[in-house]
């Protein structure tokens, strides 16, 4: 599979990273979406901010592209103070996560991204910081081995991560906060791609055009972000800058996004369930292999989408299609038989 897929909601290249940050609300008050995680959260903030201590640690969930590294942004700003952003897989060693907490002032943010990728070793050296604000460092070994203790400033741990389930018990429980980010409605991307058009000096968009994209950004803010800038180059060339319905919808046709949000690789998986193997069940390795895909790629970028949707069903006997992607795809829907988890299988 292509990794520069238009539809992933994952950050693709640095360079999209720059760009996506300077669409970035800095305040809680230009945040769009998530209402009710923004009220808790402005009250955690000006809690925080009246008597003048650092923000309990948060834990940030859900899926990727929805604004865990926004809102990490958000609250720093907020609370007046620096953040230092690093990522689980980069905190290799302990010496590693030392060295962050030395350089943090008092009230500072250290954001750690990815955390369910922390190294266990890694951990141990959070616990005692995340609580006491100290790090303990363990000097020689066997006998001779003693704890040397080491205060670092008081700070706030902002963690956040796609599969909160892979958090130790342990960790999980020492944060104070604990916010899911859910995906964003049709209306509330339309309002980001609003903000966004005058953030990149596109001028005035019909709401239906916005609206369009909207619909075919799976949910997802940095979706819709990577699909208006295609829109923009699209309409530069073709309609001298002028953003119309028209224009949006030959500029995602030409991307392979159909009405859906759906690319030719989602496309592809459903045919082949189909069309090859009578809409399922059958087990995902049989249809990466007739896919030439790899199974890993299949289950964690293409079927999320199409169980959020309601077009695939994951059996005990494998992957079915409801009746609905049938529908779209034209082909006959056949009922299977009740496999005793609730779906048909």
């Amino acid at each position: 599979m292509a990794t520069e897929r238009l539809l992933s909601p994952q950050q693709r290249v640095p360079e999209e990273e720059q760009a996506n940050f300077a669409l970035r609300p800095e305040r809680i008050g230009e945040y769009i979406g998530q209402r009710e995680l923004i009220e808790r959260l402005s009250i955690a903030v000006e809690a925080a901010k009246a008597r003048s201590e650092p923000m309990e640690h948060v834990l940030l969930h859900g899926p990727p592209g929805l604004g865990k590294t926004t809102l990490a942004h958000v609250i720093s700003r907020e609370m007046g103070s620096r953040i230092t952003v690093t990522s689980g897989p980069a905190l290799a060693r302990g010496t590693d996560l030392v060295a962050a907490l030395q350089r943090l002032q008092p009230g500072d943010v250290l954001f750690i991204d990815e955390i369910h990728r922390l190294p266990i070793a890694v951990e141990e050296f959070v616990y005692p910081a995340m609580e006491d604000f100290r790090i303990d460092v363990t000097v020689d070994t066997g006998l001779n081995a003693r704890t040397i203790q080491i205060k670092c400033k008081p700070f706030t741990l902002i963690g956040a991560t796609t599969r909160a389930g892979l958090l130790s018990a342990p960790l999980r429980s020492r944060f104070g906060q604990t916010f899911h980010l859910q995906y964003y409605t049709v209306a509330e991307l339309a309002t980001i791609l609003r903000r966004s058009c005058s953030l990149l000096n596109m001028g005035e968009a019909p709401d239906a055009a916005l609206n369009r994209v909207a619909e075919r950004s799976r949910g997802t803010p940095r979706i819709a972000n990577r699909l208006l800038r295609r829109v923009r180059d699209f309409a530069h060339v073709k309609a001298k800058g002028k953003l119309s319905l028209s224009i949006v919808d030959d500029a995602l046709t030409l991307e392979g996004v159909d009405a859906l949000g759906l690319d030719e690789l989602d496309r592809s998986y459903l045919r082949t369930i189909g069309n090859v193997y009578s809409c399922g069940p059958v087990g995902l390795e049989t249809v990466a292999a007739t896919m030439n895909e790899d199974a890993g790629t299949l289950e964690d970028v293409v079927e999320p989408y199409l169980l959020q949707i309601g077009f695939l069903a994951r059996t005990r006997r494998g992957r079915a299609l409801t009746r609905a992607a049938c529908g779209h795809l034209g082909v006959v829907f056949k009922a299977q038989a009740e496999d005793g988890s609730g779906l048909f299988s």
